[in-house]
């Protein structure tokens, strides 16, 4: 691509980024896994970008009408793509839940203690 056009300037050659260089790994990947058919569409591309991030949406189909088999392979494509996801700069988003905001908490002010500060199970420190 760089050669069709003047890469002297930085705006006119193309920059490899860590989300691009995934996307191709993704895509030699699924080529390459026995588990998806090579004779129907395979691809990785970036959706709209949103509040939570980036979405790469992998697009395929398994080798299987099995649904169980379907699953295994599905997965196993998603736990190694996730787990190399440090490999090219990225993290996985996932939204804040409760647990994740109390433990910002200082222990203090976390529901789990009472107002002493002291953790409690199954409800002992509590006034009745």
């Amino acid at each position: 691509w760089n050669a069709g056009v003047s890469a002297d300037a930085p705006e006119n050659g193309r920059r490899l980024t860590n989300l691009g260089t995934f996307r191709a790994y993704a895509y030699r990947y699924i080529q390459a896994h026995p588990g998806v058919r090579a004779d129907m569409t395979r691809l990785v591309r970036a959706l709209d970008p949103g509040p939570q991030g980036q979405p790469v949406e992998i697009y395929c189909f398994t080798n299987t009408t099995n649904w169980a088999e379907h699953e295994r392979i599905k997965g196993d494509i998603f736990d190694h793509l996730i787990a190399t996801l440090p490999s090219f700069g990225l993290r996985l988003y996932q939204q804040p839940s409760g647990g994740d905001l109390q433990a910002w908490l200082p222990s203090e002010a976390r529901p789990d203690h009472n107002a002493d500060g002291h953790a409690t199970a199954s409800g002992e420190g509590e006034h009745r």
